[in-house]
């Protein structure tokens, strides 16, 4: 089996685990109970392949929401002045 097929296959099933208001830690625990039950042939090494792939896929999707990085509080970096050179 290809991996990115089942990653694409996976992915498109998200709206059935992975809830109205889905976290990222639900899902990755919903992906591998999935993997397990559906496609336990695969080796660990792609199992940790197909998960971290439809994270990201979802991820891209925006599933999860905006997450902040960083401080949101903390002040922007002064841009440089105009008129200097």
């Amino acid at each position: 089996m290809e991996l990115n097929h089942i990653i694409a296959e996976i992915t498109d099933q998200a709206d059935e685990f992975l809830g109205e208001k889905p976290r990222r830690d639900h899902a990755q625990s919903a992906v591998a109970d999935l993997i397990e039950r559906d496609y336990f042939e695969l080796t660990a090494t792609h199992r940790t392949t197909v998960i971290a792939g439809v994270l990201a896929a979802l991820e891209a999707e925006e599933r999860f929401g905006m997450e902040f990085v960083g401080d949101p509080f903390k002040a922007e970096p002064e841009s440089e002045k105009e008129g200097d050179a």
